[in-house]
């Protein structure tokens, strides 16, 4: 073994391959940036790229842009409180308001830092445990996995704060949303109604994009301010050192933490979105003093990081050692050794062994090289956060509406960026943590599966298997607590039926706008065949239960236990230590007027193309919403707009939405590709 890890380090570094991996690391850290795309994109654009390459630089190169997106997607989540993937959402929660606070250089340091330990752990779990885990990975039956997603699930009443009931609700939403499309098991289309995007489901991508970035652009537009309030955007090499020093410090919480993303990422089918959570609740169990995660704590940065590149390596332990992809980006790995001739499994580990090793060298390599770039780069990034408002908040709003259309590449996923991002709005402003709504519809598609193969092979037993019995006694032990606490107040006023503290708000009217939709979509279920409507009717009975708590303890609580203003005040998704931004009536005003112009946006665009709508959108709001400058104005509009053209219709040859006037005069779609 020794013998074919020397061999395989000897073949990376020769300088063709190595620079062939150095190309590959820069567009991952190039993509990891961009909102709404990813390793799994990147990887669909390289394969076709490596029919010519030889094995060892075609997996250099696959590679080395796979495994550093994790690095870079640190700079949008920390400077904008947008995931630059979605493993990258739960780093929002504590590196975005440390860059309101005007220490991003630390977040970045921390981020680096954990990022690269979590990464060099992945791939030394890799080169150990692949001959070790096959039984134990084996052993993991359906059961025990629907367990570890009840698990992920469970985290919800940690990660919500001081609000846990409204995260269990927003959760049980999610897990709902989960549910729209097709069944697998009998066909039915479920809560479609009739519309033909639904068939497949909601995408992942403008669902994630929708709920965290719309309403931080729209805020930010609305406030008129950059993202850094207090000197965000100057990055140096002391404030970066001081994140290193915070990462060297918490050195026991890096590790703990890489060794959940490694095993957990090598779990098939638990998915890249929910590791962060489960590591990120896991800091909050475990640490001590966690009364300012959420707000700007830099442990907080570096759990979620640090188990978001370990998970990497665990990645690859099913992948090659028994041929299961543990995810999408693996599923299209898994292609690209078919291609080249390789069949995972026992021959990864003897017969290919040198290729194996070479893969455990690639990752190595590939996050020392993108933490290095990412230091070097990170003052030019970091200016962004400097940037006003005017400029900022138009040219991010065309990328993440292109980031949103890779969803199923339809007007659907533009409308659901739109739709999902006035619900985050919402959500934010009422004091409702944003980050369950996400786990529970990243989990809720794998929940059904997994719920549904339990009950058919083993009944109900498949609650009594040793392990799932350990993994509910894990998932009391983070729900009680914090159950207990918030209802405590509630039931005594409650029992004590103090009228005059009943409260009927805004919160309790959106409370009773969720419950009333939970009910309209347990009535349609009723036309379900039985195997098609158990997990959503279960789903439905669990998200009434909790949405019915928490209008009661809206109506009957005590108005001082209650989060007060956005609910990044309080927890997830822009959270900031400073005292909260008020938003009054005038700035929710101007809010809805950004929305205004959104769906303004969306009816010029089907009518003449979507990217000459966004290059008009921009013009208009920084001409008019902003005040800026003609010049300005049309320079940034235009000049954006042939950027993007180059990179995404040119570069990335990416097939653009039909429009009314492409139909009605399909030269110029043929001309221009754009309609």
């Amino acid at each position: 073994m020794l013998h074919a890890a020397l061999e395989a380090l000897l073949l990376i570094l020769e300088p063709t391959r190595l620079l062939i991996m150095t190309a590959g690391v820069v567009l991952g850290l190039s993509l990891g940036v961009i909102p709404g795309l990813g390793g799994v994109v990147g990887l669909a654009i390289l394969i076709p790229f490596t029919y010519h390459l030889d094995t060892f630089s075609a997996f250099a190169l696959l590679l080395g842009m796979a495994s550093v997106t994790t690095i870079s997607d640190l700079i949008p989540a920390v400077l904008f409180g947008v995931p630059g993937t979605v493993g990258a959402a739960a780093t929002i929660l504590d590196g975005h308001p440390l860059a309101r606070q005007g220490q991003a250089a630390r977040a970045f340091g921390a981020g680096y830092g954990a990022s690269l330990i979590g990464g060099l752990f992945g791939a030394v779990l890799l080169a150990l445990a692949i001959p070790v885990l096959r039984p134990v990975v084996l052993y993991l039956a359906s059961p025990e996995l629907l367990s570890f997603c009840i698990f992920g699930l469970s985290m919800v009443a940690v990660l919500s704060g001081k609000a846990p009931l409204k995260g269990l609700t927003a959760a049980g939403l999610g897990l709902m949303l989960a549910m729209i499309g097709g069944d697998a098991q009998t066909g039915t289309l479920r809560w479609t109604f009739g519309t033909l995007y639904l068939w497949d489901k909601l995408p992942l991508v403008p669902f994630t994009l929708g709920i965290f970035a719309i309403p931080e652009l729209v805020d930010m537009g609305a406030s008129r301010s950059s993202i850094a309030r207090v000197d965000g955007g100057r990055i140096d090499l002391h404030g970066q050192w001081q994140g290193w020093h915070d990462a060297v410090k918490n050195w026991w919480l890096i590790l703990r933490c890489s060794t959940l993303g490694a095993f957990l990422g090598a779990v098939p089918g638990l998915g890249a979105a929910v590791i962060d959570w489960i590591a990120y609740g896991h800091a909050i169990r475990t640490e001590k003093h966690t009364e300012n995660f959420g707000k700007g704590d830099i442990r907080g940065v570096i759990a979620a990081i640090a188990s978001d590149n370990a998970k990497e390596g665990g990645h690859l332990v099913p992948t090659i050692a028994f041929g299961v992809p543990a995810g999408a980006s693996m599923a299209l790995l898994l292609s690209a050794f078919l291609i080249h001739g390789l069949v995972p499994g026992p021959e990864m580990l003897t017969k290919h062994l040198n290729v194996t090793y070479s893969i455990i060298w690639t990752l190595t390599l590939s996050h020392v090289l993108g933490a290095v770039i990412c230091i070097a780069a990170s003052g030019l990034f970091a200016r962004l956060a400097t940037v006003r408002a005017a400029l900022l908040v138009p040219l991010v709003l065309m990328v993440i509406f292109l980031g949103a259309f890779e969803g199923s590449q339809s007007w659907g996923d533009i409308y659901s960026l739109v739709i999902f991002g006035a619900l985050g709005w919402v959500m934010k402003h009422l004091g409702w943590p944003r980050p369950p709504l996400i786990l529970g519809f990243v989990l809720g598609s794998i929940f059904e599966r997994y719920f549904f193969i339990s009950t058919q092979i083993y009944g109900a037993a498949w609650a009594l298997r040793p392990v799932v019995l350990v993994v509910f006694a894990l998932c009391l032990w983070v729900v009680l607590p914090p159950m207990k606490t918030h209802l405590a107040g509630t039931v005594a006023a409650f029992r004590d039926m103090r009228l005059a503290a009943l409260r009927f708000g805004r919160d309790a009217w959106f409370s009773a706008l969720l419950i009333a939709t939970i009910i309209a979509g347990m009535v349609v279920s009723r036309a379900w065949p039985p195997a098609a409507k158990l997990v959503p009717d279960t789903v439905c009975i669990i998200a009434l239960f909790f949405a019915s708590l928490n209008l009661l303890t809206e109506i009957f609580g005590d108005p001082a236990a209650v989060p007060v203003g956005p609910a990044e005040a309080q927890m997830a998704g822009g959270a900031t230590s400073e005292p909260p931004p008020v938003f009054t009536k005038a700035l929710e005003l101007r809010g809805v007027r950004f929305f205004l112009w959104l769906v303004a946006c969306l009816a010029v665009g089907w009518g003449i193309g979507l990217l000459p709508a966004l290059c008009l959108l921009t013009f208009l709001l920084m001409r008019f919403e902003f005040a800026e400058p003609w010049w300005m104005a049309s320079a940034c509009s235009v000049i954006a707009t042939v950027a993007i053209y180059l990179v995404f219709d040119r570069i990335f040859a990416l097939p653009w939405p039909p429009a009314l006037i492409g139909d009605l005069w399909p030269g110029l779609r043929d001309v221009t590709g754009l309609v």
